[in-house]
C-alpha cells in the first residue's frame, strides 16, 4: 500500500472521529435528557414553573426572529393540552435565569415535569409532535 493511501485512510479516520465527537455533544445538548441529567439539582426558583403539571419554558428576545415561531408552536401545544403551562423568559430581561439553565443560544425550549425536573431540551424551533411526545406521558 502506498504512503498516499495510508494518509488518505488516516485523514478519513480522523474526520469520522471528529464527526462522532461533535454528534455526541449535539445529542447531549438537545432532545430527551438522560435520567441522571434530569435529576440534577437545578435551581428553578423564580421561573414560574407549575407545580401541578408540566411546564414548557422557552427563552426568547425581542430581536430573535425564530422565537416568534417557537411561541406559536408552544401556544398550539398548550391549547391542545390545557394542563400544560407555558412560561416565556426574555433573555435580555433575565440573563440570570439563562445562566442558571446553561442557555447558550436562542431560542431554547425546556420542558419541566411537575416536580421541576427538566425532561426535554432543544435549541431552535421545536416540532409540535416532538413537544407532544414528551408532554403526553408527563400528563398520564
Amino acid at each position: 500500500m502506498s504512503s498516499s493511501w495510508i494518509v488518505v485512510i488516516a485523514v478519513l479516520i480522523a474526520v469520522f472521529g471528529v464527526a462522532f465527537v461533535v454528534g455526541r455533544l449535539v445529542n447531549l445538548r438537545a432532545g430527551l435528557l438522560k435520567a441522571e441529567a434530569a435529576a440534577a439539582n437545578i435551581d428553578t426558583s423564580g421561573l414560574g414553573l407549575s407545580d401541578t403539571g408540566p411546564t414548557v419554558l422557552h427563552f426568547s428576545a425581542v430581536w430573535c426572529g425564530p422565537c416568534d415561531a417557537v411561541r406559536r408552536v408552544v401556544d398550539q401545544v398548550c391549547r391542545e393540552l390545557p394542563a400544560v403551562s407555558h412560561v416565556e423568559i426574555d433573555l435580555d430581561a433575565n440573563p440570570e435565569a439563562a445562566r442558571r439553565l446553561s442557555v447558550l443560544s436562542l431560542p431554547t425550549t425546556i420542558i419541566f415535569d411537575a416536580d421541576g425536573h427538566p425532561r426535554y431540551r432543544t435549541s431552535g424551533v421545536p416540532k409540535v409532535a416532538d413537544l407532544r411526545s414528551v408532554l403526553e406521558p408527563l400528563l398520564a
